[in-house]
């Protein structure tokens, strides 16, 4: 299938929970052949994956107090931090027309547009003169995918270094010794730069890499009663923080493809409950290891057998280098 249509949509709320609210709805309905970008800002907030430990990634009581938001995203990934110096894109897209280096070409055009030397770096990094000043997550849910990230162009990186949690490790594989250093906005390139300035941008090179030419998303289209429903949905405290487990065991580590912190419970040597929180980018996998680890012996050999209780190639290699991290640690 080819697209044939193009929208956009620009939030006027500056407030989290309804902005994911909105964002879910707009992946919800993006037609078949149609591409929508939305644009949107968060004031003060924290962002973290799908998968992550709210108290490991945020300083959330310091958060809070000061005003701040604490907020859970639907993709994986790592935290964020999003302030009024900060655009958010996302592209809400079906699978059929879904081209990840494409909707990127986007964004680095964009930026590329005002002699900023943008480029690509890895799957989820855009980056300028070696920092970055965009990170991308990714989403699917049956025939919807969402492709959204950041743009940091005034950001406060005091702020984002002061209530982000960032892990030594993650810093150091970086080769980096803060996040402030890895980190760059794009007024430091264009120092009179607006928001809105980049807004016009995006939206002028999303009809130019896509051909067509961009419409506003029809306010008709949009059902308030169902976004407020999802916003009340992502304020809750089950969905931002989730529930605590009693736990005896524990173990985090860096491995290929993220970060992971595993806590069990374990009763009579069977592991009853188990957390398995990270920052991988394939949001459906921790729940996977998590499902498989519950039930079994803990640290017995029936933990070698777990990767082929997965169904894809990707996840069994996931798995795999998850039980010999368990195995080492047990």
């Amino acid at each position: 299938m080819s697209l044939r249509e193009l929208s956009c949509h620009i939030s006027d709320s500056v407030n989290p929970y309804h902005n994911i609210a909105l964002e879910e709805y707009l992946l919800r309905h993006a037609a078949p052949g149609e591409c929508i970008l939305y644009l949107w800002q968060n004031r003060k907030t924290v962002v973290i994956g799908y998968n992550q430990n709210a108290w490991k990634e945020c300083r959330v009581r310091e958060l809070e107090a000061d005003g701040g938001y604490l907020a859970r995203r639907l993709s994986g990934g790592g935290a964020v931090f999003h302030d009024m110096g900060n655009l958010n894109f996302t592209f809400l897209i079906r699978s059929a027309d879904y081209n990840a280096a494409r909707q990127a070409e986007v964004i680095l055009k964009a930026v590329q547009s005002f002699g900023i030397p943008a480029v690509r770096d890895g799957r989820n990094d855009l980056t300028a003169d070696g920092r970055k000043f965009s990170g991308n997550a990714f989403y699917r849910t049956g025939d919807f995918c969402c492709h959204h990230g950041t743009i940091l162009i005034r950001a406060d990186k005091g702020e984002m270094e002061h209530y982000l949690r960032v892990s030594e490790k993650k810093l150091q594989s970086k080769g980096v010794d803060s996040v402030k250093s890895r980190v760059v906005n794009l007024c430091e390139y264009v120092p009179d730069m607006q928001i809105s300035d980049m807004q016009d941008a995006l939206i002028r090179v999303f009809g130019e890499v896509f051909g067509l030419k961009p419409a506003d998303f029809p306010a008709s289209r949009i059902l308030t009663e169902e976004i407020e429903e999802g916003a009340r949905r992502f304020k809750s405290w089950e969905w931002r923080f989730g529930r605590r487990i009693p736990f005896q065991y524990e173990t985090a580590k860096k491995l290929s493809w993220g970060e992971v912190l595993v806590r069990f419970h374990v009763t009579g040597g069977v592991v009853k409950e188990a957390a398995v929180w990270s920052d991988c980018l394939d949001a459906e996998f921790p729940g996977l290891a998590k499902e498989a680890l519950v039930g079994t012996c803990y640290g017995s050999e029936e933990w070698e057998e777990l990767p082929e209780t997965m169904e894809n190639e990707a996840h069994r290699e996931m798995m795999a280098e998850l039980v010999c991290c368990l195995r080492e640690e047990n």
